[in-house]
């Protein structure tokens, strides 16, 4: 499912704006999904306020956090480790 949000707020951007997700609910799972060409550090941390205003707004629990991205850089790995956002290097990968 893609979604977007208006965060009137600006919690995601630091000013109002549109937030686009895509949503996976799987056997009553919450599932916050990214798919990049590339991910850096802050686009790690953007996805993290992306999951959390989600969660906020919709009133509901994310049970996981997945990035796909071929190109993960390495600055970004412990940056999703500590937000608990699973990565991927494709699509297939990604365990049920």
């Amino acid at each position: 499912l893609n979604l977007t949000l208006y965060d009137q707020e600006g919690e995601v951007f630091g000013r109002p704006e549109q937030v686009e997700l895509d949503i996976i609910i799987k056997n009553g799972l919450t599932i916050v999904c990214e798919l990049k060409s590339s991910i850096d550090k802050a686009g790690m941390y953007v996805f993290g306020r992306k999951a959390e205003f989600y969660a906020k707004n919709q009133n509901r629990v994310v049970d996981r956090k997945i990035v796909i991205s071929p190109m993960v850089d390495e600055r970004a790995i412990p940056v999703a480790k500590s937000l608990g956002i699973e990565t991927y290097s494709y699509a297939d990968m990604v365990v049920s």
